[in-house]
């Protein structure tokens, strides 16, 4: 029997799994007794960020960010590493009856005791991230309902907690303070990175003495270096108060409650 702890981050792009959940998922890789796996919408396909006349087309840089996920997430130990297909940037327009029974498909398949997905402000408004956000709610609603019928049979399954991963207020600040403003025009408004107050954070995983994989992880993604200079060379004390320390929203747990924060996110949960 397969007494392993499942943890399943559900994300559109390569590299979110870096720049956001690495720490995580490097600490993780850390216990015997914990399993990570990686679910990606998209393969990055419209996220060119040199020249525009060198951009080698959706096809070509799709298959480019596929290879930098793959040493990303041999770099922080996932188990597994599945894509959906999608078009990156297209994820908000995606059939939502499809895409949920895809994600439905592998959470099944995976029976993760934990799921993460972006929050719904997509940390600075990228509506791929609020999309996937939703759907992935709304395929964790489904994998547990004995009614739902998803394309891989697979049998229902409840997830015992759900994360949004989120950005501090403060670490967004001071990423702010580092790099400028950063974010992004939709219809006509200009999104940025906001960051959630202390107090809503509700779980904490510090993993900054695994910056250097971290580190390891983010170099992986060649191809969304470019304007990240200043952070990446930062030294690791510095880089880690960006990216060693996880911070979470807890959605829903059927094993825990309260206002204590959390330092683990399987807490409640035993093998």
């Amino acid at each position: 029997m397969n007494r392993a702890l499942r943890l399943l981050a559900v994300f559109p792009h390569p590299d979110d799994e870096s720049m956001g959940l690495g720490s995580t998922l490097a600490y993780y890789a850390t216990k015997a007794d914990v399993e990570t796996h990686l679910v990606c919408a998209t393969r990055g396909e419209r996220g060119w960020s040199g020249p525009a006349e060198e951009n080698p087309g959706l096809t070509a840089l799709g298959r480019i960010r596929e290879a930098e996920l793959r040493c990303a997430a041999q770099v922080l130990g996932l188990h597994s590493l599945t894509f959906l297909d999608y078009i990156d940037g297209d994820v908000d327009q995606a059939n939502p009856a499809q895409i949920i029974a895809d994600i439905v498909a592998q959470v099944r398949h995976i029976r993760p005791h934990v799921v993460v997905t972006f929050g719904p402000d997509g940390a600075y408004g990228h509506p791929d991230h609020i999309a996937l956000a939703q759907f992935t709610a709304g395929a964790l609603a489904c994998a547990a309902n004995p009614a739902y019928a998803d394309p891989g049979n697979g049998s229902p399954f409840q997830v015992q907690k759900f994360y949004y991963m989120v950005d501090s207020k403060e670490t967004s600040q001071a990423l702010l303070a580092l790099m400028g403003p950063f974010g992004m025009e939709i219809d006509g408004v200009q999104r940025q990175m906001v960051g959630w107050e202390e107090w809503a954070v509700t779980t904490r995983i510090d993993a900054r003495t695994l910056i250097a994989t971290v580190r390891e992880a983010i170099a992986c993604h060649h191809s969304q270096l470019a304007g990240l200079d200043a952070l990446m060379a930062q030294p690791d004390a510095v880089l880690a108060t960006f990216f060693g320390v996880g911070t979470f929203v807890r959605v829903f747990s059927l094993v825990n409650g309260g206002r204590a924060t959390e330092t683990d996110l399987f807490e409640g949960l035993s093998t």
